[in-house]
């Protein structure tokens, strides 16, 4: 495989073992015209999701990546590593569950096409859940979070949340990491004065496992990055950029 690709899609997964295989799937459908690679990070797996992967590798899917943590590091983390890894101008990031659509990354790559290289071009495409298949209880905290995250930040973003976004590479690693950043990468990507742009995408549900997320854990946990990400917002100059000077 060339080491320069066009698009590189990211995947975190933990135990997804009977999810992998059909959205590896997908995916190759979906971008069989693309110059791509993929990269899954399987997070500390204890079920076979790297024997899954491994026999996708050997059965002639060359595109594919795998990454492993000997431990559980998290969402955030995987996906830090990925990109730190990946060979492409542009990431998709999509969940390891199934649950985001590979389908809807060309309709995503043609609001970008040609912008490389041009500091005025989008930065971000965030995927925007318009038929969410969660749980009730799930879709309710996504509401009531997605409401206070849009009054503190101002980010623009109705669901920040999704895990299918389109990234730039070189404005995806400019941003500070920290556990838990992938929530706040629309905020974060205009903190850097980034253009972004709000797409419809699909949702499905999940066919198989168990989500990894708990509703209240998930609200402890928010909270606090919230008003951390809201402090550095507030204290960052980057939102501006110097002028030259000619005689």
């Amino acid at each position: 495989m060339s080491n320069n690709v066009y698009l590189s899609v990211l995947i975190p997964a933990k135990n997804e073992a009977s999810n992998l295989t059909p959205l590896l799937e997908e995916i190759r459908s979906a971008l069989g015209d693309e110059d791509y690679e993929v990269i899954v990070v399987d997070d500390g797996s204890t079920d076979s999701s790297i024997v899954e992967l491994n026999a996708l590798k050997a059965a002639g899917f060359h595109q594919l990546r795998v990454l492993s943590h000997q431990r559980s590091l998290g969402q955030s983390t995987s996906i830090y590593h990925a990109a730190k890894a990946a060979r492409g101008h542009w990431l998709a990031t999509l969940d390891g569950d199934g649950q985001n659509d590979p389908a809807d990354i060309p309709g995503m790559l043609a609001l970008v096409r040609g912008s490389e290289g041009n500091p005025q071009g989008v930065k971000l495409v965030a995927g925007h859940r318009v038929n969410r298949r969660d749980t009730a209880s799930k879709r309710w905290a996504s509401r009531f979070a997605n409401g206070l995250r849009s009054r503190l930040l101002k980010d623009a973003t109705p669901d920040t949340g999704c895990g299918l976004k389109l990234i730039e590479r070189e404005a995806f690693l400019r941003l500070p990491y920290f556990d838990h950043m992938h929530r706040y990468i629309p905020a974060l990507i205009q903190r850097h004065n980034g253009r972004m742009i709000v797409h419809p995408v699909n949702h499905r549900h999940r066919s198989a496992g168990v989500s990894k997320y708990g509703n209240i854990d998930r609200a402890l946990v928010g909270i606090l990055d919230l008003f951390g990400v809201w402090w550095l917002i507030r204290r960052t100059r980057l939102d501006a950029v110097p002028q030259e000077l000619h005689e």
